[in-house]
């Protein structure tokens, strides 16, 4: 297995733009949501971007699933306090929509993996 892999994966790397387009955003947030919301929306975009890099360096195919799970469940996470944010104004719809075809493209990558690694 080659070592640090995760890092020339097209998912890493649109993970880390999904990151950092979540940093853009909670920066711009009124102080009195940025430490409860905008912590959590940087927690799950990061959780992200570690489960994918933490699972490739696992010597199983059971272990590098289960890390994509949870990257997966932190995609759907992330997705969630966006959509609050929209909602409530925060962002704009073009600003969700983004995000969302991001998330939506991590996932699908993510779960292309699951397939060819499957237990």
């Amino acid at each position: 297995m080659k070592k640090f892999r995760f890092l020339e994966w097209k998912v890493y790397k649109d993970a880390k733009n999904l990151f950092a387009r979540l940093l853009t955003i909670v920066k711009r947030l009124p102080k009195e949501y940025r430490f409860e919301l905008g912590s959590q929306i940087i927690r799950s975009g990061l959780s992200v971007v570690l489960n994918i890099a933490e699972g490739s360096g696992k010597n199983s195919d059971k272990e590098l699933n289960r890390y994509f799970d949870i990257s997966l469940g932190s995609l759907h996470e992330v997705l969630a306090c966006i959509d609050v944010l929209k909602d409530n104004k925060l962002i704009t719809e073009k600003e969700f929509n983004d995000i969302f075809t991001l998330v939506n493209e991590i996932s699908n990558q993510l779960g292309g993996f699951k397939k060819v690694v499957k237990l």
